[in-house]
């Protein structure tokens, strides 16, 4: 489906009100991408997360489909908006994104709203996504994101989804040895890439209850 500029369809507001929102500096999707807001040393902190929290609760539906059909960084933005409110209604249209992964950086976002969302049916979405494209080792997409989100959700359900995927020459052992810059990082182990995932599930979960 091609990307449609949000003022085409009235909504010519979305990107200056969510998504290029700067912080030192630095717009709101970029913030969000590099996950800076996730070290209490960054001094903005307390002011992007008010932010952040507002506007999920805040942003409507419309405004939430004319930033998910646009480019990556409005992709990515609006997301993370689902993701920190969890709305779950948007479940099938983020793993649709996913799943078709057309544009660069908002695949870890769509990840990020499915391990919020925490159901059998976010976890299907991501096995599914890993089944299509961990096979595919000439391709470094958002693997190690759609890993880090589905352990977490084993952890939650008591289920053994990733457990195919992470065994002894697994799938994902493969993928990672198959990209030689890969081979032995230590950031590209099962258990890093569930770190971060709960890093930032951890970090929604506050801002909720605040």
């Amino acid at each position: 489906m091609p990307s449609q500029r949000p003022e085409e369809i009235g909504y010519g507001h979305v990107v200056k009100s969510y998504v290029t929102r700067t912080y030192s500096g630095l717009p709101r999707y970029l913030v969000l991408n590099g996950g800076r807001f996730l070290s209490p040393r960054w001094w903005h902190t307390a002011r992007f997360t008010r932010h952040l929290i507002n506007d999920a609760t805040a942003i409507t539906d419309e405004e939430l489909e004319a930033l998910l059909g646009y480019e990556w960084r409005s992709r990515l933005t609006a997301s993370w908006l689902i993701g920190v409110d969890r709305r779950e209604r948007f479940r099938a249209r983020i793993g649709d994104l996913l799943l078709a992964s057309e544009v660069c950086y908002s695949g870890g976002a769509y990840c990020f709203a499915l391990a919020r969302f925490g159901t059998h049916a976010d976890a299907e979405i991501l096995t599914a996504y890993l089944d299509r494209y961990l096979p595919r080792t000439d391709l470094r997409y958002d693997q190690p994101a759609a890993l880090g989100a589905l352990l977490r959700l084993d952890a939650q359900l008591g289920t053994h989804y990733a457990d195919r995927f992470t065994q002894p020459d697994g799938l994902w052992e493969q993928w990672v040895n198959a990209l030689v810059h890969l081979h032995d990082h230590p950031g590209y182990t099962p258990a890093e890439q569930r770190r971060w995932t709960d890093l930032q599930c951890d970090f929604a979960d506050g801002w909720s209850r605040t």
